[in-house]
């Protein structure tokens, strides 16, 4: 007969602001980048960097919702 072992708990995912803060910070750059370049080959490189600025910090909340969802619940 065979005997049974108690799985152990996973252990939760620890939380850490500066990993968080530099995928905002990643993501919010990025998304800035991106939408400069997108405002240069449209003639306005300043324009595309602030709708660039606003898509990309909702994201950047987003993704740093999604690396550490397990930690809020």
């Amino acid at each position: 007969m065979t005997r049974r072992i108690p799985q152990e708990e996973t252990a939760r995912s620890s939380f850490e602001p500066a990993g968080a803060g530099a995928i905002l910070a990643g993501t919010s750059i990025a998304g800035i980048g991106l939408g400069a370049l997108v405002g240069w080959g449209a003639g306005s490189v300043g324009l595309g960097a602030v709708a660039g600025a606003i898509v990309s910090v909702p994201a950047g909340v987003f993704a740093v919702y999604r690396k550490y969802r397990g930690y809020f619940t």
